[in-house]
């Protein structure tokens, strides 16, 4: 799947770093450039736009205007060397926010949530995988895409997914055989995450869905190469 973009932004050094990593994203797919909103907004008339990576500081209409001024509201990505438009930006429901410099890392963790955001709204479900589990003496079916995380409780574990909040009697390790390796990873040890929904990271924590799960040192490495090969 890829998504429609465009960038807008009055720097051309910055435009051309932005248009770099959408270039290589196997999400992305980038129709238009612009310098300013009124260019922009003349621009999406005429194209199907998904996604508008967009700068908040811009002469004559700054980014919130700009928002403010659109009737069909694609998904949106700020991007600002400010951080003080944070608490604002997210009073516009915007996708993500991003702080100049960019990093690699952190641009594919807007664009995993852009993509997520694109196939809830159109009712895509791309991974079905599943699992059973045993839980109150009953079979229930998990979809795999839909665990945030899993955690030890001595000997339980609890599965904290999408839909709900599932126990089941088993250890940390013997669940961990039963997930693919290539979208879950061991960070600590008692916690499981899966990969695709990690929003950021730091040396000691990942933040999930705005909850900080505890991150091992020696995960660290490991943790970074996992998401350089999604």
């Amino acid at each position: 799947m890829k998504l429609t973009c465009i960038i807008v932004d009055d720097s051309p050094m910055q435009r051309l770093a932005v248009s770099k990593l959408v270039s290589t994203h196997k999400n992305l797919s980038l129709i238009g450039e612009y310098s300013n909103a009124i260019e922009a907004k003349q621009g999406i008339k005429k194209e199907e736009v998904d996604l508008i990576f967009l700068d908040v500081e811009m002469p004559i209409i700054n980014g919130f205007d700009f928002l403010e001024s659109l009737i069909k509201r694609p998904q949106i990505i700020l991007i600002t060397g400010k951080p003080d438009y944070a608490l604002k930006a997210f009073e516009y429901d915007i996708t993500d926010y991003l702080q100049k410099p960019i990093t690699p890392t952190r641009f594919d963790f807007s664009i995993k949530r852009a993509v997520s955001r694109y196939e809830q709204k159109h009712g895509i479900h791309n991974d079905e995988e599943h699992i059973f589990v045993k839980s109150n003496l009953k079979k229930r079916k998990v979809i795999l895409n839909n665990i945030k995380w899993v955690e030890a409780l001595g000997d339980y574990i609890k599965l904290v997914s999408d839909e709900a909040n599932i126990i089941v009697l088993s250890t940390l390790t013997a669940f961990e055989s039963e997930l693919p390796k290539d979208k879950f990873l061991r960070i600590h040890k008692s916690f499981i995450v899966n990969l695709d929904k990690i929003e950021k990271f730091s040396g000691k924590n990942v933040e999930v869905e705005g909850k900080l799960l505890p991150l091992s040192r020696h995960k660290r490495q490991h943790l970074e190469k996992a998401l350089e090969e999604l």
